[in-house]
């Protein structure tokens, strides 16, 4: 441990208390009872929020009803409706500092790194707010000098969104605008764990003055309040992002009213390194691809699939330069590695360690739990884990945490036959300079993104969703958008050409 980079407590002054209230059909809504969210990395509680219960849940549903079904949203121009949404743009670039420093309280994560969440999530508003002006239909011409067809899109109705702890208010933001570039009224519960950045969205909508019962935010759990969201008849579709487990329930509970689904789920993402590739830029995508958001991220590189012939020098590079990643405080705009979410999970990290190792595998780097000082023990080491098996748990489940499994493999067939090895299909990295073999791994990659000698870079243009067990659906861009549409033929005959049916006998 002495050799890893860590920052002790840069004895930051922390916010007041925030106060967490539901947002019920335009109004702001107290509980009779509450929570509190102790911040993982200061040891304080740093926000209370109101408890919903059934009865909020479904007075949210209802005020959500009533929007859609008057039309005061869902009938409006789209012009109209990327008028508002440009306008909570500008209210994030404006708030983006005190968002950011509580949603890293709440999560663990560094300050520069919420930074770039809630000021990059104004964009994906932006480009929302081009989808409510540019989306359209289709027409048949094509059918008979008598007869003219009409697709029509048309807004789904009410939307459920549930949203996870590791970017609560990103992924909000991945979801939120398009369903009311659309034309839906939402109700949405954010993760107990970091709710607060989700009601200061809720300002930022009142601010820009969406009309009431358009957005509803209820704060919670998720019983009863994600499962009545799930199940309610009200409710046309839930759209959510979280584990798989959770992932399966909700779809579970939805199948009595056949309502829409969407959700993004779990990954077990690879980097597969050729040994062609340009080593300095693969050795940094992927200390970043595992670090990055405390490897608290749907698309973290957990697992990296070398070339045998470069795989020792490879991992070594990684290793030293891991060594430099600065884990502390995460008020520290320096720090680049902030704090594990909860006791528990940092306990479940660690487990996934220890197991490998008890399997034969070997910790070249970190494998325990990391004190800061000024901070606590509620971090975890950079670890790297060498000698894996493909059935190792290690190898195969979705750890969250700053942990690198590293595979080898020597030839194509090898590489795509790990990758796809997964019950997993969201993600994958290929690093060579030769683009017949990235080609050749983008076509066979079982996943919904491939990135080529790049990791995790995102634009709100590109579809974003996993294959097999990481979800079902797409989020932003273009078809992100579609999934919070009906689409309804109308069929319509030019003149009085029909002939009768019923002929006149008399």
């Amino acid at each position: 441990m002495k050799d890893l980079t860590i920052t002790g407590s840069i004895n930051a002054e922390l916010p007041d208390l925030f106060t967490g209230r539901h947002l019920i059909d335009g109004q702001w809504v107290t509980s009779p009872g509450s929570f509190e969210r102790v911040s993982p990395s200061h040891g304080v509680v740093v926000s209370k929020s109101a408890e919903g219960g059934a009865d909020e849940t479904i007075a949210a549903i209802g005020a959500a009803r009533r929007s859609f079904d008057t039309g005061v949203w869902s009938r409006i121009s789209g012009k109209e409706r990327a008028t508002l949404l440009l306008r909570v743009a500008d209210l994030i670039e404006a708030n983006v500092d005190r968002i950011a420093v509580l949603e890293t309280l709440e999560s663990g994560k560094p300050i520069s790194q919420s930074r770039g969440e809630v000021g990059g999530a104004a964009d994906l508003w932006r480009y929302a707010a081009s989808l409510a002006r540019s989306t359209h239909g289709d027409s048949h011409n094509t059918l008979g000098q008598d007869m003219l067809g009409v697709v029509l899109k048309q807004p789904i109705g009410v939307v459920s969104i549930i949203t996870p702890w590791n970017f609560p208010f990103w992924i909000l933001s991945q979801k939120l605008p398009f369903a009311l570039a659309a034309g839906c009224s939402v109700v949405v519960k954010p993760s107990e764990v970091t709710p607060s950045s989700t009601v200061m969205m809720g300002e930022l909508l009142v601010e820009a003055e969406l009309p009431a019962g358009v957005c509803n935010i209820v704060l919670g759990y998720g019983d009863p309040v994600g499962s009545l969201m799930s199940t309610h008849d009200d409710v046309d579709m839930v759209t959510f992002t979280g584990s798989t487990t959770v992932g399966k329930k909700i779809t579970e509970a939805s199948a009595g009213t056949l309502k829409k689904v969407a959700l993004e789920l779990g990954g077990k993402n690879a980097q597969v390194i050729f040994p062609d590739a340009d080593i300095d830029s693969a050795v940094d995508a992927v200390v970043f691809g595992v670090y990055f958001n405390v490897g608290q991220c749907c698309n973290a590189s957990s697992r990296i699939i070398v070339h045998a012939d470069i795989a020792d020098d490879f991992v070594a590079r990684v290793v030293t330069l891991s060594r430099k990643v600065k884990f502390g405080d995460p008020l520290d705009p320096e720090t680049q590695v902030g704090a594990i979410v909860t006791p528990d999970h940092n306990a479940k990290i660690d487990g996934y360690v220890k197991a490998a190792q008890a399997e034969g595998a070997s910790v070249v780097l970190g494998g325990d739990r990391l004190a800061v000082p000024g901070l606590g023990d509620q971090f975890y080491q950079p670890t790297i884990v060498t000698d894996v098996t493909p059935d190792m748990a290690i190898a195969t489940d979705e750890v969250f945490g700053p942990v690198l499994s590293v595979l080898r493999f020597d030839s194509m067939e090898d590489a795509i036959a790990l990758t796809n090895a997964s019950t997993y299909g969201l993600s994958a990295g290929v690093w060579s300079e030769n683009v017949h073999t990235c080609l050749e791994f983008a076509r066979r990659a079982e996943v919904g993104t491939v990135w080529t000698n790049t990791w995790m870079d995102g634009f709100p243009e590109l579809a974003f969703g996993g294959m097999k067990q990481s979800g079902q659906g797409r989020e932003i861009g273009k078809y992100g958008f579609e999934e919070y549409f009906e689409v309804k033929s109308v069929v319509m005959r030019v003149g009085r050409s029909r002939e009768n049916w019923v002929k006149d006998r008399g």
